[in-house]
């Protein structure tokens, strides 16, 4: 619990009913985008540590309960900037030269930053399993981003990932209190 500025209580945590499904995010988002945009617009000057450690509470929480692999909307929907780290860890786990990932599974995109050529990841099987997993990217890894410092540096990609992370999502409807 915690007090807002008016010194009403206001109840910061996550429960399994406030995470939607997969499948109902396009819709909440597309009903909620003035709500969602006017919500980050007020974390963007919140104190920083603040919204660190409020977001990191609420991403602990609700990845307490939620699964992941009954998702997987980020592997089928988009693909992340791939580093040259990220090639060599793919070769070394698919027992192929760097050339070869890049050039079975990467393409460059416009903004100059390697990419799967297409989605779903080709990583991803039909059970949301990644078969690179221990060596998959770092933009994977780091995936949806909100158990990372500088919380209020993403803010603006956090908007775009509640499109496709339900805990996003929630993680945003909560803090618009």
């Amino acid at each position: 619990m915690k007090l807002n500025n008016k010194g009403v209580s206001i109840d910061l945590s996550i429960l399994i009913g406030e995470v939607p499904a997969p499948g109902e995010l396009k819709n909440l988002v597309a009903i909620h985008r003035k709500l969602l945009q006017k919500t980050v617009e007020k974390l963007a000057k919140a104190n920083p540590r603040d919204l660190d450690r409020t977001v990191h509470s609420l991403h602990e929480e609700a990845f307490g309960f939620y699964d992941c692999l009954k998702c997987a909307n980020c592997c089928r929907s988009i693909s992340p900037a791939i580093s040259y780290n990220d090639v060599e860890q793919l070769a070394r786990k698919l027992k192929v030269k760097p050339s070869e990932v890049v050039v079975k599974h990467l393409k460059m995109d416009d903004d100059g930053d390697y990419v799967f050529h297409s989605a779903p990841c080709p990583f991803i099987d039909g059970e949301n399993y990644c078969s690179v997993y221990s060596h998959r990217p770092k933009a994977c890894r780091e995936y949806p981003h909100t158990d990372r410092s500088r919380f209020y540096q993403l803010l603006k990609l956090s908007l775009k990932n509640a499109e496709i992370c339900p805990v996003v999502y929630a993680i945003l409807m909560k803090l618009r209190k």
